[in-house]
């Protein structure tokens, strides 16, 4: 991709969440290689936009915007969006615990949420939406990943009544970012110094994918994305003792089984799916039926009947010392 003559080339895009780990790396990245007209942070929380503003402020990059906003106050999302080009859709509640504790107040912000998104993007004439997603939202079995199939659900049929407003939607759905807020690393970096690490199951595998990795697979989708799709990409697996070891080698290891809400793999192209998806040379895609009820696979192979995606039976898988150079890379 061109440094300075991307997708993004004097686009207003709007991140809603944008204060998170991903919004922070696609600010970074798309700062450094791409030219918006303006990049505009909307999220509620105050105090992270200040900070935010610290590293990217208005002064040294004048196409930065920062706009105090919840996805639940459709009023302001109609006002966020006027002008607005592209909308990266990253706004979540996606604890788990927090979520099979508070179920409505997760189903007003990704549910409710992702509504108020789509029309506000329609009526304010969006030109494309992409919505990030989940590996928990494929055969779910807590309560984060049944709303966020719900909000996949919810972009991928709004391309059927945008109408004349030509807005397309399409939803991103990827695994464990490597390094975002709550992920394994820093809390395995954290009980080190103990001596021990507590592992679910030996036996339970993720898939992998670094937060600069997920930002250039969306921007690569924001070009190809015709309307419909959920986006997966190919990436690694790995195996959760051998990340442990890659990061302490000398810990004992304790083994406190499957917590409640939690898989023991994660799939991110069900066989149910699969009759729909199309694998090309660098990720999955899941097309929905067009009104004919028949896919269009656009150069893609069609997945075989039975196919299915998911972290333990992936031919690409981090070792020990693949897993080690990444942590280290990323301390």
């Amino acid at each position: 991709m061109n440094s300075k003559s991307g997708c993004l080339k004097n686009k207003v895009v709007m991140i809603t969440g944008g204060t998170g780990s991903f919004g922070k790396q696609f600010v970074e990245t798309v700062l450094r290689d791409q030219t918006p007209k303006k990049l505009i942070i909307f999220s509620r929380d105050e105090l992270k936009q200040f900070d935010m503003r610290e590293r990217f402020s208005e002064q040294q990059f004048p196409c930065m915007r920062y706009f105090i906003g919840d996805v639940r106050d459709r009023e302001r999302l109609y006002r966020a969006m006027d002008g607005v080009d592209i909308v990266i859709h990253a706004a979540a509640l996606k604890q788990v615990p927090t979520a099979e504790y508070n179920p409505i107040e997760v189903i007003k912000t990704n549910v409710l949420g992702g509504a108020n998104i789509i029309d506000a993007a329609i009526d304010r004439n969006v030109q494309r939406v992409m919505a990030l997603s989940t590996d928990k939202a494929a055969n779910p079995i807590n309560l984060y990943g049944a709303t966020k199939l719900c909000s996949d659900k919810l972009f991928v049929a709004a391309n059927g009544y945008s109408g004349h407003h030509g807005t397309k939607f399409s939803v991103v759905r990827y695994g464990n970012v490597m390094g975002s807020r709550g992920s394994v690393i820093p809390f395995f970096q954290q009980r080190r110094a103990t001596g021990v690490l507590p592992v679910t199951d030996p036996q339970m595998t993720r898939f992998w994918i670094t937060l600069e990795q997920a930002v250039q697979f969306v921007l690569r989708c924001l070009t190809r994305m015709q309307g419909g799709e959920i986006f997966v990409p190919k990436i690694p697996s790995m195996n959760i003792v051998d990340l442990a070891r890659a990061i302490a080698p000398e810990c004992s290891l304790d083994v406190v089984g499957v917590r409640p809400g939690e898989k023991l793999h994660e799939t991110m192209v069900p066989e149910d799916d699969a009759r729909n998806a199309f694998e090309y040379d660098d990720c999955f895609v899941i097309r929905a039926p067009a009104a004919n009820g028949k896919v269009n696979g656009n150069g893609g192979k069609p997945c075989p009947p039975g196919f299915r995606y998911s972290s333990d039976n992936n031919p690409r898988w981090l070792s020990v010392d693949e897993l080690q150079q990444l942590v280290q890379s990323h301390e």
